[in-house]
């Protein structure tokens, strides 16, 4: 099982940004689906989860700027980041519960600078 996350990349303060991650491979089950990110220096942080039925969690940093979201039918997660900020800026990792183990995708770098 593999996770493929795309969509990083450098934004300006105030610019949008919207990730992708797929999940491939012989796939049973399917639960939880999201996102945590790493910024140099500090420690990984969850910024936003969903289940399959649809309900979601989202860090109090990203509440109103950040919708998760998932095509259950894709195995994809998305995350669509509006009103960034600089403090927004850092590695963000997909992951996902598959197969009743947790399952990560590689990290893709979001830069938000003028």
């Amino acid at each position: 099982v593999q996770l493929q996350a795309s969509g990083g990349g450098l934004v300006q303060p105030g610019g949008s940004l919207r990730l992708s991650c797929a999940a491939s491979g012989p796939i049973f089950s399917i639960n939880e689906m999201g996102w945590h990110r790493q910024a140099p220096g500090k420690q990984r942080e969850l910024v936003a989860a969903t289940t399959t039925a649809g309900s979601t969690n989202y860090a109090d940093s990203v509440k109103g700027r950040f919708t998760i979201s998932r095509d259950n039918a894709k195995n994809t997660v998305y995350l669509q980041m509006n009103s960034l900020k600089a403090e927004d800026t850092a590695v963000y990792y997909c992951y996902a519960h598959i197969n009743y183990r947790d399952c990560w995708g590689q990290g893709t770098q979001v830069t938000v600078s003028s």
